[in-house]
Parts: C-alpha cells; sequence; structure tokens
C-alpha cells in the first residue's frame, strides 16, 4: 500500500567542455565525486566532487526562497591516454571512492587501476596506477565490505584484487563452466504446475516444461560483461555473452570458486544486480514484443519474472537499453532506460511502478549513463546524462483519505504505474493486489489525493491532474466518476510536478520544481458539475524548497514542509479571502513522514525520521518508531519492538508514550514483526496494517474500541455503547461501571434505546461485582468523566439524586438488577424475559421471585408461561430451580419444573404423589428436611406441637440453637433443650459452656465437673459448694485443683487455694516464691503471723530462684557467643560462592557450570540454577519432573532436617536465626521474674546477689541488642515462591523460606532498668 514520492530533485551543472564519465558517493557526506573525461578529442581525466548546498532562509516567509546549488571542485587532472589501440579513447568502467582514507578508485578499460589520494603526503603520490592489466578489462567492481576488487578482463579471465591492490586470485571463463550445474526445474511458480481442471493436461509431467531454452542471443545485447556482488559480500555474479550459449551468469565465491552457472535463458541481455538481500539475482529477457525481468537463485535456477510492460514501440526506442540496480536494504530496483528510470517494488508477490522519473528539457538530448543508489541511504539516488548530475532522494508514503469521521471511509490509493488502485478498507479489506477499483491512465501516475469529506480524488499525471468523484460505500467498479481532465500550468518541459494535495474540499495544492526552484501553486476547484480546476484571484506561487504538501486539519488550510537538513512547517490558510501565513514550526532533523493535528487551537505536528524517531514539534516522543498516523484522538504508531501503541493526544508536553506492557495496558498491544500502520477508522474502531510480505491486517484495538465505547456512553447512546460491546467482546459490565451514577438514572432510556429482550438479557446476563473500569479497562486518561454531575439527558430523562446512593448498597449486580426490575415493572407483556432474567442474576440469584413470576402466568393459564418457563430453566439450573419450586411448597409448579428437567420421572412423581396426600403442615416438614432446610422443619414440628419429635430432630440434626429460639417463652420445654445442649457441649468438649448449661439448669455436680474439666476452678469450687459433698470430698477436690494449677506454673491461683481452702500457709508460700512472687508470700506470712517462715522458706526460695536465673542467663550468653560467629561465618561464604553455598560439590575441584546466567529449560541436564533446587522453579512457571524427590517419604525427611538445622545443611542458616530469636523472645520474658528477684534479695539482705544477678541480666541483654543488626537488620532473605504444585523436600524449603519472609520482622529487645540502690 506504500508509494514512492520525491522528496528532494536536485541538479548539479558543469561547465567542462568535456562530458561526466563516472559518479560515486562519499558516504561521509551528501557530496558525489565524479570524473569528466576521456573523450576521443581530449584524453584527460579530471577528478571532481559537488558538493551539495542548502540556501536556508533569513525568515517565516513563504517568498524567501529556499533552493540548492550544487559546488564544483576540482580533486585531480591527468593525461589518460588508451594504452590499447583498438580503442578510440579509454572508459573509465568503475568509480569508488573509500571514504575512510579519502581515496578514490578508478578502473579504466585499457587495463590500468589508478588511485587518487585527497591528501597525498611525501610518502604517497596524489595519483597512482596500482595495477595493470596488459590485456584489458571488461568490468570491475568493489564488495560491498571494500575488501575485494572483482575484475573481468578481455581474456575471459576473472580476478580477484585485495584493497591493497594484490592479485588473489585468476580464473579462466570456460566453456567446461557451463557442465558445472546439473539444473533440475519442477516447475515452481510456473503456469503449467498449476490446477486446471480435470481436462486440461491431466498425463503431462509438469516438472517438463513445454518450452525448453536455448540461450538464444539477444539483438539488442551489447555484449558487455556485468559484475554484481551479494550484500554480504559472500558471493559475486558475473554476467558475460558466450558465443556458444548467448548470455550466461557464473556465480563465484569470495575465495575464487565457481558456486554455479546459469541456466539457458532466451535472449537474455547484459543487464544485472543481485539483490542485497542475497535471494535473488535480476536481470533483463527480452523478446519482440515485451520486455521482462527475470530472477535467478545462487544455484542458476530461474526464480519468477515480472513483465515492464513494454509496447514494441518502446523496446525499439527508449527502451533499447535496460540497466537494473536494486537499492541498499533491497526494497527498491530501478530500472534505467535511455530517458527515464522506473522504480519498481514488490508487494504480495506483485511488482507495482512506483515512480517514473523522466529526463526533461536540455537533459533529453541525452540518455542516462549509470544510476547509482546511496550505499547508506536506502531511497536516494543519483545519475549522470551529459553535463549534469541530477540526485534524487524518495521515501516510501501512503496516499489515503481523512481519518476524521464521518469521512473515515479508509480510502487508500495505490500507484501502479499507468493504474491507479483504490480501495475503501472501511468497507472491504482487499488483499492486494487487487483493489475495490482500478483507474487506468494514459500515462505514469506521479501523484494522487483525497479532498477532506473523501468524495475527491485528485491524480497528478506529468502534465495534468485529473478529478474523479467517489462513492466510497459503493465498492463496484462504478464507484469512482472522472469529472475533469485540467492542463496545471505552463507547458515547459522544464517543469516538474512532484506532490499535490487537497485544502479543504475546494482547493488543490501543487508543488512545481524547475531546474532553479521549486515552488507551490494553488487552484481552486469550480463549484460546477464538471470539477473545472481554475487560477482564482488570490492563488499564488510561492517559491520554496518542498518537501511535503499536507491537508489541514482545518477547513480549507494546506502545510508546506521544507528543509533538506532539517523540516519547517508552513501553514497557509484563507482569512477574508487572502493567504495568510502562520508561525512555523521547525523539527530538529528532517522528518520524511509528516502528520498534523488540531488541539484545542493549537497545531500539534508530528514528524517521523528515518531514523526511527517520533517529532512532536520540537518535543521527542519515542526513538524506535516505524510508522506512525493520527487519528482524531491518538497518535498510533508501531515500534521496533513489533508495539502497537497508543497516545491519547493532548498539548505537547502532556503526551505519553506508554511502557511495553500489552498485558495490563489497552494503549499497548503485540502485533506481527515488522508490520507498519496503513490507515485507521474510528467510525469501526478498526486499524489496517501491512506485513511485510505485503498481505493486510485488519484488527480492532482495545484502545480505539474502549474509546469508542467511553465517547458512546458520554453522551448517552448506550445502543452505539451495548453493540461495540457485542461485536468487540468487550465486557458489558463497562456500561455501569463508566459512569455509574447516569447509568442508573439512565436504565429507562437504556431500555428505549436496546428494546429487545435478548439484547437486555445479555446485559444482565453479563453483570459482575468487579468494577471493571478498575481492572480490565482502566481509563488512561488523565480527564475523567464528572461523575458528580446533575444533568438532564437524552429524551428528558435525568440523572436522579437517589442513585448517588447506589454506592452505599453493597451489591452492583442486585441494584443494577432492582433498577431493571422497576423499570420494567410495567411492561411485564413485552418484556418477561427480561424480568426473570433479572431475578435469576441477582447474587445470589432469586429463583423464588422468577419461579412466582411464572407461577403467576400458569395460574393465568398464559401462552407465554410456556416459554416463560423454559427461559427460566435456560438461565438456571433446573434442579435447582426443582428445589426452589418444592421450597415454595406449590407442588404443581414443582411438576412443570421436574417435567422439563432430566430427572426420571419415576423418582419424583410418587414423591410429589405422596406429598399431595400429606396435611399441610406435615407436607412442609418433609419438603424442608428432604431439601435440606433442618432450621424451617423444626419450626414446622413447632407449629404442630411435637415436642418430642422435635427433640429428637433437634439431637439428629444439632439443631439445639434454633430450638432454643422457638422455646424462649415456653420454660419447661426451654430447660429440657438447654439440659440436651449441654450434654452436647459436654461431648463436643466445650466444658465451659457445658458448665454454664448445666448451673443455669441448677445442676451443680455436672456443672463442678465441667468446670472443672475446663480449668475454671474458682466456677468450680463454687459449684462444688453448692452440693451435697462432703467436706472432704471438697478438700480433696481443692487439693486436685491446686497441684493441676502448680504443675501449670499458674502459681498465684494455687497459692490461693492452698491458702484459702486448705489454710496451708507454708505450702501457699512456697508456690508464691517458686513463682518469684517474694512480696505477696511475705505479706501472706506477715497476715498469718508466721515470720519464722521467712528464712527456711523465702530465703530458701530465693536462693533457688537465684541459681536457676544465673543458670539460664550463662546458658543464654554462652548459646549467642557460638551462634551469632557460626551465623557470620555462613553467611560470608554464602555471599563469596552461593552456587557452592546450595549445591555443595562433593568435589570441589571440579567444574560447575555457570548457570547462574543461564537459563535453565526442561531439558536442562543441571540440576537447576541457585535456587531452583530447592524452590522447585526449572523455569518461569513450569515445575520440574525429572527428580526423585518429591515423595512424602522425602518431605518427612527434610522436616526433620529443617527442625535439626544440621550444621553444614541449607537450612542451619535459618536454624540459627530462629533460635536466636527464641532466645531473645525468652530474655525478654524472664525480665520481670529477674526484677521481682531482685527486689526480694535487696530486701532480704542479700546486696551482693542481687547485684550479681542484675549484672549478668544486663550483659545478655546487651548481647541481644548488640546482635540484632547483624541478624536481623541485614538478613539476606530469599525470596519465598509460591508453593502451590510443590512436593516432597522442595516443598518443605519453599514453605521454610515463606515462613522466613513471615518473621522478617526483628524481635524487640527491652531494655534492663537497674536498680538506682545497688548503682553505689
Amino acid at each position: 500500500m506504500r508509494n514512492l514520492k520525491i522528496i528532494s530533485w536536485v541538479e548539479s551543472s558543469i561547465v567542462e567542455d568535456i562530458p561526466i564519465t563516472a559518479t560515486a558517493w562519499d558516504t561521509s557526506s551528501t557530496d558525489i565525486i565524479f570524473t569528466c573525461g576521456p573523450t576521443p578529442e581530449r584524453a584527460v581525466i579530471s577528478l571532481k566532487r559537488s558538493k551539495l548546498q542548502e540556501n536556508i532562509p533569513t525568515s517565516n516567509k513563504f517568498q524567501d526562497n529556499t533552493s540548492f546549488a550544487g559546488k564544483v571542485q576540482t580533486l585531480a587532472t591527468w593525461d589518460a591516454p588508451c594504452p590499447l589501440p583498438d580503442l578510440a579513447c579509454d572508459r573509465i568502467l568503475t568509480l569508488y571512492y573509500f571514504s575512510e582514507d579519502q581515496t578514490t578508485c578508478i578502473v579504466l578499460e585499457g587495463g590500468d587501476v589508478v588511485v587518487v589520494r585527497e591528501n597525498a603526503n611525501s610518502k604517497n603520490d596524489k595519483i597512482e596506477i596500482v595495477g595493470s592489466v596488459d590485456a584489458g578489462i571488461t568490468a570491475a567492481a568493489w564488495s560491498p565490505d571494500e575488501a575485494l576488487l572483482a575484475i573481468s578482463t578481455r581474456e575471459d579471465t576473472f580476478l580477484f584484487m585485495t584493497r591493497d591492490y594484490d592479485n588473489l586470485s585468476d580464473l579462466k571463463c570456460s566453456p567446461e563452466d557451463l557442465k558445472i550445474s546439473k539444473h533440475v526445474s519442477v516447475g515452481w511458480g510456473k503456469a503449467e504446475t498449476q490446477f486446471k481442471g480435470k481436462r486440461a493436461k491431466a498425463l503431462r509431467d509438469p516438472t517438463i516444461p513445454e518450452k525448453i531454452d536455448e540461450g538464444l542471443q539477444s539483438s539488442c545485447d551489447d555484449g558487455a560483461a556485468v559484475i554484481s556482488w551479494r550484500g554480504d559480500g559472500a558471493f559475486v555474479a558475473l554476467s558475460t555473452l558466450d558465443p556458444n550459449r548467448g548470455r550466461v551468469i557464473r556465480v563465484y565465491s569470495r575465495e575464487g570458486a565457481l558456486d554455479s552457472v546459469s541456466e539457458p535463458v532466451d535472449r537474455l541481455e547484459g543487464a544485472l544486480s543481485w539483490r542485497p538481500a542475497g535471494n535473488l539475482i535480476a536481470s533483463v529477457q527480452r523478446s519482440p514484443d515485451s520486455a521482462n525481468v527475470v530472477f535467478f537463485e545462487r544455484n542458476g535456477l530461474r526464480h519468477g519474472q515480472f513483465s515492464l510492460r513494454l509496447t514494441e514501440d518502446d523496446l525499439k526506442g527508449w527502451a533499447r537499453n535496460v540497466t537494473l540496480s536494486w537499492n541498499i536494504d533491497s526494497s527498491v530496483l530501478a530500472v534505467t532506460y535511455l530517458d527515464r528510470v522506473q522504480l519498481w517494488t514488490m508487494g504480495n508477490y506483485h511488482y507495482y511502478l512506483k515512480q517514473e522519473v523522466p529526463l526533461t528539457g536540455a537533459l533529453e538530448l541525452d540518455s542516462i549513463k549509470r544510476l547509482i543508489w546511496h550505499p547508506e541511504k536506502p531511497f536516494q539516488f543519483a545519475f549522470y546524462s551529459g553535463k549534469r548530475i541530477i540526485r534524487l532522494e524518495f521515501e516510501f508514503a501512503i496516499i489515503r483519505g481523512p481519518s476524521s469521521p464521518p469521512h473515515d471511509h479508509g480510502t487508500v490509493a495505490v500507484i501502479d504505474g499507468k493504474v491507479l488502485k483504490l480501495s475503501h478498507l472501511r468497507y472491504a479489506n482487499v488483499p492486494p493486489p487487487m483493489a475495490c477499483n482500478e483507474i487506468e491512465f494514459h500515462s505514469t501516475i506521479v501523484d494522487a489525493a483525497v479532498s477532506q469529506d473523501g468524495l475527491l480524488l485528485a491524480v497528478l499525471l506529468r502534465r495534468t491532474v485529473r478529478i474523479f468523484r467517489m462513492r466510497p460505500k459503493a465498492v463496484s467498479k462504478l464507484s469512482v466518476f472522472p469529472l475533469a481532465d485540467n492542463d496545471i500550468g505552463e507547458n515547459s518541459t522544464e517543469t516538474r510536478r512532484i506532490r499535490l494535495c487537497f485544502a479543504g474540499n475546494s482547493k488543490l495544492i501543487v508543488s512545481f520544481l524547475t531546474t532553479t526552484e521549486s515552488t507551490v501553486c494553488v487552484y481552486s476547484i469550480a463549484p460546477d458539475a464538471n470539477a473545472k480546476m481554475m487560477l482564482n484571484e488570490w492563488s499564488k506561487v510561492i517559491p520554496m524548497s518542498v518537501t511535503h504538501l499536507l491537508m489541514g486539519p482545518a477547513s480549507e488550510d494546506f502545510h508546506v514542509v521544507s528543509g533538506y537538513a532539517t523540516s519547517t512547517i508552513h501553514t497557509g490558510r484563507w482569512e477574508n479571502g487572502k493567504l495568510s501565513l502562520g508561525d512555523p514550526v521547525s523539527f530538529p532533523s528532517r522528518c520524511s513522514w509528516v502528520e498534523t493535528v488540531k488541539w484545542k487551537d493549537q497545531l500539534l505536528v508530528f514528524g517521523l525520521t528515518s531514523a526511527g524517531v517520533l517529532y512532536a514539534n520540537e518535543r521527542i516522543l519515542t526513538r524506535n518508531c516505524t510508522s506512525f498516523l493520527v487519528a482524531p484522538s491518538h497518535i498510533i504508531l508501531t515500534t521496533a519492538q513489533h508495539l502497537l501503541k497508543f497516545v491519547h493526544i493532548d498539548e505537547v508536553n502532556a503526551l505519553e508514550v506508554p511502557s511495553d506492557s500489552p498485558e495490563t495496558d489497552e494503549r499497548c498491544r503485540t502485533i506481527e514483526r515488522g508490520a507498519k500502520l496503513v490507515t485507521v477508522v474510528p467510525s469501526n474502531f478498526s486499524l489496517t496494517l501491512q506485513m511485510p510480505r505485503g498481505n493486510l491486517e485488519t484488527i480492532f484495538p482495545r484502545a480505539l474500541v474502549l474509546a469508542g465505547i467511553r465517547r458512546s456512553i458520554s453522551a448517552t447512546d448506550y445502543k452505539t455503547a451495548f453493540f461495540t460491546c457485542r461485536n468487540h467482546r468487550v465486557d458489558m459490565n463497562i456500561l455501569h461501571d463508566y459512569d455509574s451514577k447516569q447509568f442508573m438514572g439512565c436504565i429507562g432510556l437504556f431500555i428505549e434505546q436496546v428494546p429487545k429482550s435478548e439484547h437486555i438479557d445479555l446485559f444482565l446476563s453479563s453483570l459482575r461485582e468487579e468494577d471493571v473500569t478498575q481492572t480490565m479497562y482502566q481509563n488512561t486518561l488523565h480527564a475523567m468523566p464528572d461523575l458528580e454531575r446533575t444533568a438532564v439527558l437524552a429524551n428528558g430523562y435525568e440523572v436522579k439524586e437517589a442513585a448517588s446512593a447506589d454506592q452505599g448498597k453493597p451489591s452492583k449486580v442486585n441494584r443494577i438488577c432492582d433498577g431493571f426490575l422497576d423499570a420494567l415493572k410495567h411492561k411485564s407483556v413485552t418484556n418477561l424475559h427480561s424480568i426473570i432474567t433479572a431475578h435469576v442474576c441477582k447474587s445470589p440469584p432469586d429463583l423464588d421471585a422468577g419461579l412466582l413470576a411464572v407461577n403467576n402466568l400458569l395460574v393465568e393459564e398464559s401462552e407465554d408461561a410456556e416459554r416463560a418457563l423454559e427461559h427460566l430453566c435456560f438461565l438456571a439450573d433446573v434442579n435447582r430451580l426443582y428445589h426452589s419450586a418444592l421450597g415454595l411448597y406449590n407442588l404443581n409448579l414443582a411438576l412443570e419444573v421436574a417435567q422439563k428437567s432430566q430427572m426420571d420421572p419415576r423418582e419424583y412423581l410418587p414423591f410429589l404423589q405422596n406429598l399431595e396426600d400429606m396435611p399441610e403442615g406435615r407436607r412442609r416438614l418433609t419438603i424442608d428436611d428432604h431439601l435440606g432446610y433442618h432450621e424451617k422443619a423444626i419450626s414446622h414440628l413447632h407449629q404442630m406441637k411435637a415436642h418430642e419429635e422435635l427433640k429428637e430432630y433437634t439431637v439428629k440434626h444439632k439443631l439445639y440453637l434454633a430450638a432454643l429460639r422457638l422455646y424462649r417463652y415456653d420454660e419447661e420445654q426451654l430447660n429440657a433443650t438447654t439440659h440436651l445442649y449441654a450434654i452436647y457441649l459436654e461431648k463436643d468438649s466445650q466444658f465451659y459452656e457445658a458448665g454454664l448449661a448445666f448451673e443455669f439448669l441448677n445442676l451443680y455436680a455436672e456443672a463442678s465437673e465441667a468446670y472443672r474439666a475446663a480449668g475454671n476452678w474458682r466456677e468450680c469450687l463454687f459449684c462444688a459448694s453448692q452440693t451435697s459433698m462432703s467436706s472432704s470430698e471438697r478438700e480433696g477436690l481443692a487439693s486436685a485443683l491446686a497441684n493441676v494449677l502448680y504443675e501449670a506454673k499458674d502459681y498465684p491461683s494455687a497459692a490461693t487455694i492452698y491458702l484459702e481452702y486448705k489454710n496451708d500457709v507454708e505450702a501457699a508460700t512456697r508456690s508464691l516464691c517458686k513463682g518469684y512472687y517474694f512480696a505477696e508470700a511475705m505479706r501472706i506470712l506477715s497476715v498469718r503471723d508466721r515470720l519464722d517462715l521467712l528464712e527456711p522458706i523465702i530465703d530458701m526460695g530465693m536462693t533457688e530462684g537465684l541459681g536457676s536465673s544465673t543458670e539460664f542467663l550463662a546458658e543464654c550468653k554462652g548459646q549467642l557467643q557460638a551462634q551469632v560467629p557460626r551465623l557470620r561465618e555462613l553467611r560470608a561464604k554464602k555471599e563469596e560462592d552461593p552456587l557452592n553455598f546450595y549445591d555443595a560439590p562433593a568435589n570441589p575441584d571440579a567444574d560447575i557450570p555457570d548457570d547462574v546466567s543461564i537459563a535453565p529449560s526442561a531439558l536442562s541436564t543441571s540440576g537447576g540454577s541457585l535456587l531452583t533446587r530447592y524452590t522447585g522453579r526449572n523455569d518461569g512457571s513450569t515445575l520440574a519432573t525429572n527428580t526423585s524427590r518429591r515423595t512424602s517419604k522425602n518431605a518427612r525427611r527434610e522436616e526433620r532436617k529443617r527442625a535439626r538445622g544440621k550444621k553444614g545443611s541449607v537450612y542451619e542458616e535459618e536454624y540459627l536465626v530462629n533460635s536466636i530469636r527464641r532466645l531473645i523472645e525468652r530474655v525478654s520474658g524472664t525480665k520481670d521474674e529477674v526484677k521481682r528477684l531482685v527486689a526480694g534479695l535487696v530486701r532480704r539482705g542479700m546486696r551482693e546477689r542481687a547485684r550479681a544477678v542484675e549484672d549478668a541480666m544486663k550483659e545478655v541483654t546487651s548481647l541481644c541488642q548488640a546482635c540484632l543488626d547483624e541478624v536481623f537488620g541485614e538478613e539476606r532473605m530469599v525470596e519465598a515462591e509460591k508453593v502451590e504444585g510443590i512436593s516432597g523436600a522442595d516443598r518443605v524449603f519453599a514453605e521454610g523460606m515463606r515462613e522466613k519472609e513471615k518473621r522478617g520482622q526483628r524481635p524487640v529487645v527491652e531494655l534492663f532498668e537497674r536498680l538506682t540502690l545497688l548503682e553505689a
């Protein structure tokens, strides 16, 4: 779909009296190196340089002319007599310029190889003959890497010379070479191998061609040898004329070995060019009435062809001599004739003639001698004719129609020689090279343009413009009607028309190029039916160096892009009938593709350079763009990472290019490699891309679709939004979530716009609680809709204030369904299905309401009852409907539903018949019991006053709480039920609540046992006192409770029982001393007047507490001093060699694969990389299966290893950290005990002992505080992975890592405050 358009045409003239004979590019600049001479009259060669200079305008006015001029500099001149007597004069075969050392190599037909050095010194001559072939040279060519020079001589030899001009090989071209290739053609791509029906040569072998070429010589073959290198320089092709077999192409390797010879082709000529991509060798085959470009593979076999579309007169005239040349990126094939150059491109296996560059004026007297492509710029070439050098630069551009609705018909025009292929991609994606319409002209097309409304088409020919009126919706051949054929400007042969564009619908802008300047002319199109184009009173000639013409976003505006090194955009507009010029916008670099858009009265200009830099005015948006186009609300671009991106149009500094995240961002999407944009149709959200092969693909990007949906919702056009969601599979929750308040106020409008029940049902059945605008379809626009507004909408609907409180309701789905039910309550006749759907789609489904609606129809014997029931059965599980119908106690409705299900009638008919025969209460009880509604069932038993049956039912189904609620006001039955509940609680080990229930019933003996089992000693002793238990039994109970509490280390509670129930002061004080409650013990001795027990009990208890505390603190100190250094050592080893730390190979000197940098796969032979051995991950998501460690036995063994934390194992570090954590927690837990011990020792006069234990505690807490940062603060924890799907030992390790993360918070060490009394 791309066309070639001229963006630069520069001519340089020389004043020499001898013509130009050769040209070459200087790749370090835009200069051309060329030679003049020798001629028979003057055997002199003059080497010159043509510099390109651009005259930059000094102001913003159109009248400031910007043109190009070529400055010629002479580098060297020398005499060049011809050494061969049979030549009238010597002839330059090859001119090549080496930019890196500024030397020029000239190969002459007489046999000399001359080197000219621009920066000559005393060691090197400025002009030097570095080699000579006595017999003479017929052709020569340098390899693309400038390392080898291939030379064909007049003695049929083929030479390879190095850059130092040393002879590398000398090959003889002999008739024996023709036997090297044994060609076997199977007929690929030929007509005889195509299917033609059963009757068409069914028995003929397709591998045998109908005609075998013999290699006949063409009458127009000049016999010259031609050399062409492959793009990588690995092979070179030589085309020579063999007297016995006509034109032969030999392929040699870089080392000088003959690789292949072409198969015989009749009338093959000397034109030769090897496609730089390497797959095809192009040549020309001529027949009496046509000429074809034929292709060969490297092995010499034919591989397709295409016709040059020449007539017999053309072949005898300007097409007598044909040469071929591929550009550097293999995208354009230049076919050079005597007076013109044709540029051909290939797409979808069809060759298009994109441009024809004719010689005009004085150049027509001469012929084009040689065309050379720029070695680095793929669309720039130069040729010479007579005494002029012409440089041209092209670009690929797409001729497309407007992309603003409602005129976005997706019109795309493709130039193919004299045929314009026109397609309207909005209505049909026609694969190239086909098209909706094909318009044929009498001459080659230069350019075409489409008007702002998409209805006018202007086609620029060499001297005329033809205007057509289109009917885009009609894709037939009759959709284009010619209106006028207009001559533009003067008929001067010096004038070339380069581009044209529309300004609105009534003006046409055409750029002209002469030999001295480029101009822009404005034409108006008369409004008559003939669309006659005429120059009106305010049209003017504007001299500029024009590279682009663009149709402006506003009516009758247009843009002129000029400049060679940089691009400047001028905007022309009409004000009061006069042409005015706006402020220019300049890009820092020259942009080959430019688009404009209007945004809030601000002109945004976007330009893309050939290097992939996309500009927005002067700001760089991205540096990896491959193509872009502008839509009304987006800039759409493709990147070198094969991503399609959408940028919301905004102010220049607010433009935001999305990141490369197609999974999460609607503005980014993955596309096929190499795809480029063709056109966008916002009206139907379509975007057309062209693949590298040439085929088209139309997609509907989510960004365009969602943008259209949001616009429709904002305009309350719910019909368009709904069908867009339906057609493009967009979650319909967006209709509500995008503006929930507006939607809830417009449910009636929604029903009017989408009246069909099936459409409403589709919407309701798609509802979910999720807010899709926050998850799936996050709005990437900065300006969100104003959800707080109160607006009067179309058709008189108003957003109700009550809708603003919707967000307080818990369920979005239920809120919407209730809204639809409220709106449809008066439309039950036409929207019955939608009403049922609204009930069923609630969360949870309101099946009862749906069944009642169907039941009402059954009672009324409505004809719609059957369809309504079928619809209900379609929406919900019929078994659930059956149960719901039973739950309504409507047997007739249940029977109707059962008949719609797959249930066996032998099952449900007897059951329903049995229910029919039961009394009402018993029937409801049976139904609820059958459905599992046990709480409802006992309510029926309560109504029937079947108390004994209710008790049995309660015990069977554990419905004690429901039964208690029923008997809340029946004391007798309440007590009986409570007793049953108490027995159940006691069996269920809920002893405390069981004791409360027994005590409520005054069953103190049972309550006492329950409290005792629960450990509630106070309640137990109280209930025991309310029974007939003897004093000895109560004392025994107290002793038993005290012993239990003492063993549970609840020393204060045990002391209370000893003191109050057994009057045992000694046992009570010993219990308190055991818990370091010395103050309380001493108080009790004082109250009971037993101070004699101070020494034997209090002092002895303090001594025992001092010993145990000192021993505990010493153990903690030793543990810290041992474990912290070991942990430090382990972490140092892991930091130095993590692979060895985890894998621990048996042989430390063995070679270990560097799996840290090698991504593992399912075929990896290593045991995984780094931590994958323990986490079970072989790659990003797939679990390893080639291991025997994932068994339950190994898992248990690994758990034991992890618990032990064996030294040297992978779990040792985790074990040490957890051990230190537990130690700190234990030390913090004993702080209060040590404080009570120190206070007691001081009170009893044991000052030094108190100081000793206080010092020990202070030292241990200081050690704990000091190791926190080392152990926990800088802990290098491995990221815990998900353990789902991991088994065996790997799961144990992964769970350990997860627990390690959970325990990542460092413990708190509380400082121990010493007694100031002991600091003295």
